[in-house]
């Protein structure tokens, strides 16, 4: 049964564990068992061979062949010029993708993270690749999650996890069994190893690290060889037809030159000669030059080219879609309108949404930070006199306020949730209040 759905005693015995935490010569052994917790890394093969895999390319091909020919039939001059042309373009492109790799690892191991752990009974901080499955690792604001666990305890936490659900709002941890939840994800007494934590702090048991984590799985998929893109395809099928071209016509000239018992070895030298002319020398120095050129230029903005054909995607980009909640870009919200019952823009939501946004203390959501960046709204007259703050059951904020004048309960939440609780709506342009009805409540739930 996965660790998330298990009773809590059974999964300290299965892990041979307290709620105390390992010591450090047991931490030692599981390393030694387990290994560090860290994602297992590419294979990428030696270097090499990532040379002369550049050889490979169809045009690159030809002209190697007709270098090598020329050599052989004694035109050293023409041979020398083929090759180093050839040699240029190719150690251009392994030179750029190896220096992008070369810049992306140590970015990566720049950031030097670690996590706090109970170890002898004591919270230590930890490189992330020490902790093994049986640590009980200690969660705060701000701290990324380094292994998969399950939550012992926990004070308000909220963990960001739209690294793997795309989802910008924070999902809430507690401890508690859940032996019907068959999806990780959802699962309120588990976290994960990418996401981070929003607020407040929780007790983790290690239960899964490094690549037998979610997150090492999704990993391990994209370890394999990438697809080649559009730019790469183009220049291959080019350079097969150039080959198949320059084959069939080196055959025809030697058919027609036999048939006219013509001296082979002018008709060698001559179709050697039409090999050469049918190919574009300089079409991979320049492809790559052009590339490796644009490559430096990203480089200034603080861009990493790993592969030069990707710029040629790029380039070539139109329009670039997202999923729904951003994440792909800046995962923030953007407050475009703020509507009434009756689907006219007011600036009686706006003002009260603001006012509940300002005075709430609890958790933050991008909606309260979109809301907050609204100007115009003046709060100096009111005062907060208590606020019962956001969770996952109620699903809304409720903030009192008073401006010496009037008290207000200023709620905000899921819409659903808020709809289900009204009875009217208003004021209109008269300061008129109107009784939700049944044909206005389906209509604004239509518009959900």
């Amino acid at each position: 049964m996965p660790f998330w759905r298990l009773p809590l005693a059974a999964l300290l015995e299965q892990l041979g564990v307290d709620a105390q935490g390992l010591s450090t010569a047991q931490a030692a052994a599981r390393r030694l068992r387990y290994g560090g917790n860290l994602l297992r890394p590419g294979r990428r093969p030696a270097l090499a061979l990532q040379f002369l895999g550049k050889f490979t390319h169809p045009l690159v091909a030809i002209l190697v062949l007709a270098s090598a020919l020329s050599a052989l039939s004694g035109d050293s001059a023409s041979s020398a010029i083929v090759g180093v042309i050839v040699l240029l373009s190719v150690t251009l492109d392994f030179a750029q993708e190896y220096r992008a790799g070369a810049a992306a690892e140590r970015l990566r191991q720049s950031v030097a993270v670690t996590a706090r752990a109970l170890r002898d009974g004591r919270p230590v901080a930890l490189p992330l690749e020490l902790l093994v499955p049986g640590d009980v690792v200690l969660l705060a604001a701000g701290d990324l999650v380094p292994c998969d666990g399950r939550v012992l305890a926990a004070s308000n936490c909220f963990v960001n996890q739209a690294l793997l659900t795309g989802e910008a709002y924070p999902v809430a941890k507690q401890p508690g069994e859940l032996p019907a939840q068959a999806d990780l994800l959802a699962a309120g007494n588990a976290v994960l190893l990418g996401t981070s934590v929003v607020s407040g702090s929780a007790r983790v048991l290690m239960c899964r690290g490094g690549g037998a984590t979610a997150f090492g799985e999704i990993s391990a998929l994209l370890q394999g060889r990438a697809a080649p893109d559009d730019f790469t395809r183009g220049t291959r099928r080019f350079g097969l037809l150039i080959m198949r071209m320059t084959v069939s016509l080196v055959l025809l000239v030697l058919l027609i030159n036999a048939l006219f018992q013509r001296p082979l070895i002018e008709s060698f030298l001559f179709a050697v000669a039409l090999a050469v002319g049918l190919t574009p020398e300089l079409l991979p120095m320049v492809t790559t030059v052009t590339l490796a050129r644009g490559a430096l230029r990203l480089a200034g903005a603080q861009v990493i080219v790993k592969r030069l054909g990707a710029l040629q995607s790029l380039g070539s980009m139109d329009v670039l879609c997202t999923d729904k909640t951003g994440t792909l870009t800046e995962a923030r919200i953007g407050l475009a309108r703020q509507e009434d019952a009756t689907g006219g823009d007011s600036a009686r939501v706006r003002e009260l949404a603001y006012l509940n946004s300002y005075f709430e203390t609890g958790l933050r959501s991008p909606l309260d930070d979109a809301i907050l960046a609204q100007p115009g709204i003046d709060v100096a007259g009111w005062r907060k006199l208590d606020e019962c703050p956001f969770d996952f059951e109620r699903r809304r904020v409720s903030v009192l306020i008073d401006n010496g004048a009037s008290r207000l309960l200023v709620v905000k939440g899921a819409p659903e949730d808020i709809l289900r609780r009204a009875v009217s709506y208003g004021p209109d342009a008269d300061g008129a209040e109107h009784a939700l009805d049944a044909a206005t409540r389906a209509a604004l739930e239509a518009r959900l």
